[in-house]
């Protein structure tokens, strides 16, 4: 597919963390601007995309479901999950539309195939907060974190794991994420940004549905073209993937593993690290885009405007000026777990640390 990034133009100078700050601290009465009343009602639809990555169900719908409690007690919100069927999603769409949902937070399956959808709503009156992915036709607002940052933060992190020398002698896989997503070629762009000039592509594969099993097929397929002794590191584009392309080497018996990427913080991936399978995986804080995303939301379905909420626009290939939030990545190795995962409350040191690994823990300092 043919992917335009993003494209970001300043429009305050705003700080997100500040923004972040003040939704976090935001009352419930908050959400009342304009002369209107708490005891305002109205249903926000969720739609998330999928099953097979974790955090959709673990922790963006429950993060969601609980702000909008906050900030607007007598709203309700109705859920759906398209389990990556994207025909599935705009039948889950419409059917929201029809039940009368005032406004529709939206992660989407496949940006393109979504369009017709969103112009529905659109035509219906129900404005669309894109969520973590930019869809296209006309969104009202759009909240995600920066992924060419993302993608920098793997290439860099890749390139410090494998010690690469200047010169391009080293060989990398990059295990790319869906082409349906928009974010997969931003991630892609950004790791590039990186890694060109300085090491060899071996191979380069897109990933459906993110998925766990076919990393592992692809990592399969680039272990017999290039050789076990010829893959220096792994862009995995994700933690499912991350893990796919691990249980790949192991089953070709590679005693000692190649560093490998990760995006999402998945509790699996973070004891990966620990254990020294992965080399590092991209945190984005869940809890800050989920209560940026409820904030538009809840201000469309009370028709307030997005100003004192965006800090930037984002133009899409339909598109233009769309309100946006993008939030700032952070890069996680064993060296920093207990100052971003721990700290921000996203993971116990008990839950990192099982029994197997609790020497693993020790040594990164990591104690309950």
């Amino acid at each position: 597919m043919t992917f335009r990034s993003p494209r970001m133009t300043s429009r305050t100078r705003c700080a997100v963390g500040a923004l972040v700050a003040g939704l976090l601290t935001v009352p419930s009465a908050a959400c009342s601007g304009g002369g209107t009343t708490t005891t305002d009602s109205f249903t926000v639809g969720l739609l998330l995309p999928s099953r097979a990555v974790p955090r959709w169900e673990h922790s963006d719908k429950p993060l969601i479901e609980q702000r909008v409690k906050q900030l607007c007690p007598h709203c309700h919100v109705v859920y759906a999950n398209a389990n990556d069927d994207s025909t599935v999603q705009r039948q889950q769409m419409i059917a929201m539309i029809t039940k009368g949902v005032r406004v529709l937070i939206l992660g989407t399956t496949d940006n393109r195939a979504l369009r017709s959808t969103v112009q529905e709503a659109h035509n219906a009156g129900v404005p669309v907060v894109a969520y973590d992915r930019l869809a296209e036709g006309p969104v009202s607002g759009y909240v995600s974190f920066d992924g060419a940052k993302v993608g920098t933060l793997q290439g860099q992190a890749l390139l410090k794991a494998m010690h690469a020398p200047a010169g391009g002698g080293t060989t990398v896989v990059m295990m790319n994420g869906d082409p349906t997503s928009p974010n997969a070629a931003w991630y892609k762009e950004g790791a590039l940004s990186v890694l060109q000039g300085k090491v060899r592509i071996g191979r380069s594969y897109d990933t459906p549905g993110w998925s766990t099993d076919n990393a592992n097929a692809n990592m399969s397929a680039a272990i017999s073209a290039l050789g076990l002794g010829r893959i220096d590191g792994v862009l995995a584009a994700n933690d499912a993937m991350a893990a796919g392309v691990i249980s790949a080497f192991k089953t070709a018996h590679v005693r000692r593993l190649p560093p490998v990427t990760g995006q999402d913080a998945d509790l699996d991936a973070v004891r990966r690290i620990i254990d020294g399978q992965q080399s590092m995986t991209v945190y984005k804080s869940f809890r800050a885009e989920a209560e940026t995303a409820v904030a538009m939301a809840v201000a469309l379905g009370r028709g307030e405007k997005l100003h004192t909420i965006a800090t930037t626009t984002t133009d899409s290939p339909t598109t233009h000026g769309i309100p946006s939030v993008l939030l700032t990545p952070v890069s996680v190795t064993t060296a920093n777990i207990e100052q971003t995962l721990v700290k921000d409350g996203v993971y116990t040191v008990a839950q990192i640390c099982t029994p197997r690994l609790r020497g693993a823990c020790e040594k990164a300092g990591l104690t309950p």
